[in-house]
């Protein structure tokens, strides 16, 4: 179960990115984080790992609370939630293995991981891993020679090498086509249910988020202005999370393809 409560960020500047969000998110649950650019979606992600330090307010993974955490508890905190960026966050010089293998540094010691040099298990998962991202023909390949669907299949593998108990997805599609794109959210949802595995997926492509989500969580200025079902998505509800727009004609209803779409990812 991840907590947060009443959590606060304000940047030097001023700017109040988050205003006492609070939320709970089931163990095994996925929910899309939706709203308009400069909603406080990627803040929120980044204060629940402390890549951005919270103002103020709780942060709890279990029972442990996050934000009181010294550096060492912290980095071994991070152990517990995978992170799969918008830009891969790849080292493009290195394999597609060695990629994948750097989810597992915080759990080998120094000059392990200075060589590279890595378990014999923790080789094996790797590969069973860029087997089920269907990567496995490319484990040899630098990061610097794949498309931006491989990248992100990369990041994938490399999140979950780490064994977490929470995902924590920024804009996983933002790059990528719109086949690609749901094969990604495809792929990320069927992998939390296989693994029991939480995730928040801050996404701007709506229809998307209705599609694969089983929670939407909208958030305006900072603050949550909805928290639902999918189903729940009306055209009122969009107006108050992203303003005034002709909803009715713009959001698509899922047509049948998305509906096999949602019964490859329910099975």
């Amino acid at each position: 179960m991840l907590r947060l409560d009443k959590l606060h960020k304000r940047y030097p500047t001023g700017d109040e990115a988050l205003k006492g969000v609070t939320l709970e998110i089931p163990d095994g649950q996925v929910i899309a984080l939706i709203g308009p650019s400069g909603a406080g979606k990627s803040t929120l992600i980044r204060c629940i790992n402390r890549l951005v330090e919270p103002t103020s307010g709780s942060v709890k993974l279990g029972d442990t609370e996050l934000t009181t955490l010294s550096s060492g508890a912290l980095r071994a905190a991070r152990r517990r939630m995978g992170m799969i960026f918008q830009e891969y966050a790849l080292v493009e010089r290195l394999t597609v293995m060695e990629n994948v293998l750097s989810g597992r540094l915080g759990y080998v010691g120094f000059w392990q991981s200075w060589f590279r040099r890595f378990p014999p298990k923790d080789i094996r998962e790797a590969f069973r891993l860029l087997d089920r991202v269907g990567l496995m023909t490319m484990a040899d390949k630098r990061a610097d020679e794949l498309s931006g669907g491989q990248r992100q299949r990369v990041g994938i593998a490399r999140a979950l090498i780490q064994d977490p108990e929470l995902l924590l997805v920024d804009e996983p599609t933002a790059s990528l086509d719109p086949k690609t794109s749901r094969q990604i959210m495809r792929l990320i949802c069927e992998l939390c249910r296989e693994r029991k595995l939480s995730a928040i997926i801050n996404i701007h492509d709506v229809l998307l988020a209705q599609m694969f989500a089983e929670r939407i969580v909208g958030l305006r200025l900072g603050e949550i202005v909805y928290d639902g079902p999918p189903s729940g998505l009306k055209p009122d509800v969009l107006t108050e999370i992203y303003g005034e727009e002709d909803w009715e004609s713009t959001i698509e209803k899922v047509d049948e393809e998305d509906e096999e779409d949602l019964e490859a990812v329910a099975k």
